[in-house]
């Protein structure tokens, strides 16, 4: 369920704002509205967190024995901050050792031809008169140079020649002075001359790779206490938080017309129901003033989930999509831990699957019992996915993609029949009977999931026509589940009636018109009217979304049975591996085909089975998981 929440609004003396922001921190139940504070001391936190957060994300690029000890055990903020600051600095100056031995090992490729150089020498003989310049030319476009130009060949090769310029000027000269005449063949390149001299390249080049080498020993060093940072984040990150609402919550000026008076600061939040009473004997305590109230339709109210401990195993899965319903949508943790069950077990498709992930999540939760660690929901999910997977599998007998002919009888026995690939296995008629059922459990599965929809939506609109709008909705998904059985699945009827007869075309129009004229209702009948014929096109849209929202819930079956294909295949080919010489060979493809076709099958859920949840029922629901999640001003993460 989402928790009722009530807006809570202080008023208190501006003086006393900074111990009244660390009562309502110990507090822990006030989630504030947001603001933006500015101060100095908020821009220094903000510089020693990113200090420490980027010190953290460098340490732990580094691999560290696994019992490696720390050298501090103890935290020491201020100790922890300089360490940071160290680490940063290290890492930067490693950066620029490596972009100095690139830079220098390009100029040294650059004049590999040339042997080793030194731009002294050049710098010397500029002096006396003679200027040296380097060229590089192709061979052919050599003997083209005139005699009047002075050059000497240093070495060559099948394609270039390398020569100097010589060129004479005044005691004194500089290579500055160094020009390309007239007559130099367009083919000949100047070569820019050496910055240093090769051997002062090659010795800073091996200097700081040393120091690099040395560096890297001091970072190894440092992340042995790397978990300070992460400590020291935690302390900074609150500090921000804290720092940044005490600098941003209103409050008046202190003087008024050049005479001192009591100023007032002032900040709103949002409360959950059961913990109102304390936030009022904390205000009753700390001579605050203080509103509550009912939000309202213009406020931004944080949504807080509250759910039994089995219907919580879906939040590991909100949490990675980041999908939080909005404080006036509905909470369908319950519904969306059931469907993403199923879809999950129809797109595994394989109680073989299912029996591993099942022994995966038992060892996983063995392992944390014996290191006394609370046991995490997500091995609780992965051991429920296994058993609705195992399940599965069991009806419809399908297990390592193995032939039913392959199976124990027992285990061959507990399919059911009309679903069974051992039924399957026995006809090409008995195949297509199967794979009909199939889908048309797919679409049942549709039918349910948006009735569910649309039953929630007349049960909250009880007491409006609008309700009258969603039963209209709900009609029309009922009428178009035939048409789907009809179209699709190419059955004339359903028991006993006829899957495009007039019965299901009557209840699509009733549904279409009670829709047409209720769904907009907001006190209005004409309004909604109207508001129906501005939306038309999008209104008759709506028509066809039913239908391929239906259509969509064929998906899993479809990922499932590429994944049984799979499966077979993988069988296929190492079959003939297993009983020769080469065995391990079978088994290492085997090994590899099922659990490369278990990660795709988790991307499948992923994209498919999520889907169904969060788009087509979601959309019958009007939910647009528009909420943000409900984060108290506290003390310490752990607290919200």
């Amino acid at each position: 369920m989402i928790v009722p929440m009530k807006k809570v609004s202080f008023v208190l003396l501006e003086e006393h704002r900074k111990d009244a922001l660390k009562k309502l921190r110990r507090l822990g139940v006030v989630h504030l509205e947001k603001v933006t504070g500015a101060s100095q001391e908020l821009s220094e936190y903000k510089d020693s967190f990113a200090k420490a957060e980027l010190a953290y994300s460098i340490l732990s690029e580094i691999k560290l024995p696994k019992k490696a000890a720390p050298l501090n055990p103890s935290f020491d903020r201020d100790r922890t901050l300089a360490k940071a600051e160290e680490i940063v600095g290290l890492a930067e100056r490693k950066k620029q050792c490596s972009d100095v031995i690139a830079a220098h090992s390009l100029e040294l490729e650059r004049f590999a031809g040339w042997g080793d150089l030194d731009v002294a020498n050049f710098e010397f003989l500029a002096e006396k008169g003679i200027i040296l310049s380097m060229y590089e030319i192709p061979r052919d476009a050599y003997l083209t140079i005139p005699e009047t130009i002075n050059t000497m060949v240093v070495n060559e090769n099948k394609s270039v020649v390398r020569f100097l310029l010589i060129q004479y000027g005044e005691k004194g000269s500089t290579l500055a002075q160094a020009h390309r005449p007239a007559e130099m063949p367009a083919e000949a390149y100047a070569v820019p001359m050496i910055s240093s001299s090769s051997k002062q390249l090659r010795d800073e080049i091996a200097s700081l790779k040393e120091e690099i080498v040395s560096i890297e020993g001091s970072l190894k060093k440092a992340a042995l206490d790397k978990e300070h940072l992460k400590t020291y984040c935690s302390l900074v990150g609150k500090d921000i938080e804290f720092e940044n609402v005490f600098s941003g919550m209103g409050r008046e000026d202190d003087t008024e017309e050049g005479r001192p008076y009591m100023a007032l600061a002032w900040l709103t939040g949002f409360v959950p129901v059961e913990d109102v009473a304390g936030v009022l004997a904390a205000a009753k305590e700390e001579h605050w003033a203080v509103a509550v109230s009912d939000p309202g339709e213009e406020d931004e109210v944080p949504t807080k989930l509250k759910n039994n401990k089995f219907v919580s195993l879906i939040y590991p899965i909100s949490d990675f999509l980041g999908t939080v319903p909005g404080y006036r949508e509905y909470d369908i943790s319950g519904w969306f831990l059931l469907f993403f069950c199923v879809f999950f077990g129809i797109i595994f498709g394989d109680g073989g699957y299912g029996a591993l992930m099942v022994v995966a999540a038992v060892i996983a939760d063995i392992m944390a019992v014996a290191k006394q660690k609370k046991i995490p929901p997500a091995y609780n999910l992965l051991l429920l996915l296994g058993f609705f997977t195992m399940a599965w599998g069991t009806v419809t007998c399908t297990w390592f993609g193995l032939s039913p002919d392959l199976l124990p009888d027992w285990l061959v026995g507990l399919s059911l029949q009309p679903i069974s690939n051992a039924y399957s296995a026995l006809s090409a008629e008995n195949e297509a009977l199967v794979k009909q059922n199939l889908q048309i459990f797919c679409f049942m599965l549709a039918l349910f999931q948006l009735t569910v929809a649309h039953l929630k939506g007349i049960v909250r609109y009880i007491k409006s026509p609008r309700a009258l709008g969603e039963l209209g909705s709900m009609l029309m998904v009922w009428g178009m589940f035939f048409v789907v059985l009809n179209m699709v699945v190419k059955v004339p009827k359903f028991f006993g009636v006829e899957t495009m007869g007039t019965p299901v075309i009557s209840v699509i129009g009733v549904g279409f018109g009670l829709s047409f004229i209720f769904s907009n209702y907001e006190g209005s009948l004409g309004a909604s009217i109207l508001e129906s014929c501005k939306n038309i096109v999008s209104v008759l849209l709506g028509v066809v979304n039913v239908f391929s929202d239906i259509v969509s819930y064929i998906r899993p079956w479809a990922v499932g049975l590429a994944g049984g294909a799979i499966s077979a295949t993988v069988n296929d080919m190492a079959g003939p591996m297993l009983g020769g010489a080469i065995i391990f060979l079978g088994i290492l493809l085997l090994v590899f085909g099922h659990g490369l076709n278990m990660i795709l099958n988790v991307l499948s859920v992923i994209v498919h089975g999520v889907r169904l949840n969060t788009l087509e029922f979601s959309s019958h629901l009007g939910m647009s998981w528009s909420g943000f999640a409900y984060e108290p001003f506290c003390e310490t993460a752990e607290n919200k």
